[in-house]
């Protein structure tokens, strides 16, 4: 996934809170599996139902219709474990979303994904809502850990020191294992070579088993 050091873009504000993540991605689109795509159902009820009572969505009203990044309530992906609600806000391209507090499994869902997901108490989030309502580009520095506003006020953030260094190298949780255990990895497979060659067959070397007969082979030798 694309690594995440510092995002410069319009942050799109949507000042409620509880916003589960059947209002996010709504449950009827689950079986879409391709993540490809997915951001066209992003908020759909909101997005797609006739506004006869509210203004217009947020994410319909130019320039936020091309945010990078959302500001919401507290309480943001609460609800359902679905890791859909994570997919659909990057395919929308929202990369970071800032909020008092987020629903736990949507957190850290987030951080699978590579999407940066900023926790603040409310009174800065609530600055950082009326910065990003004006429509003026933000920009969140995840290696100098502040978010830069219009007036050049930076208000600092911090995450976790794994989640922020997934983040910086672009790296998933696999990736992540992969990069930091590498030596114990191939500690392991050597040893594991030795005790079982056989787990190591090349595709050429299997080739002959197909031609034997398992009747055969299991009867008892004389």
């Amino acid at each position: 996934m694309p690594a995440f050091e510092r995002l410069t873009g319009v942050a799109a504000p949507l000042p409620e809170a509880d916003i589960d993540t059947d209002i996010i991605f709504p449950a009827r689109f689950l079986l879409l599996m391709d993540k490809a795509g997915l951001g066209r159902h992003l908020f759909h009820e909101r997005r797609f139902k006739p506004a006869t009572d509210r203004a217009p969505f947020v994410l319909n009203t130019p320039p936020f219709d091309h945010a990078a990044i959302l500001v919401a309530g507290r309480n943001f992906g609460s609800g359902s474990s679905r890791e859909h609600a994570v997919w659909a806000l990057l395919d929308f391209g929202i990369r970071c979303v800032i909020a008092p507090s987020f629903g736990e499994i949507f957190h850290a869902n987030c951080f699978k994904n590579g999407l940066l997901a900023i926790a603040l108490e409310e009174a800065r989030v609530d600055r950082v809502m009326a910065a990003a309502a004006t429509g003026s580009p933000l920009t969140v520095d995840l290696a100098a850990g502040s978010i830069a506003l219009p007036d050049s006020e930076k208000i600092p953030f911090g995450i976790d020191r794994h989640h922020r260094r997934l983040l910086l190298l672009g790296l998933d949780e696999i990736g992540g294992i992969l990069a930091e255990d590498a030596e114990d990895i191939a500690r392991f497979e050597r040893s594991q070579r030795l005790a079982a060659p056989w787990l190591y067959l090349e595709p050429a070397q299997l080739a002959h088993f197909d031609d034997i007969d398992p009747e055969e082979s299991g009867r008892r030798q004389p």
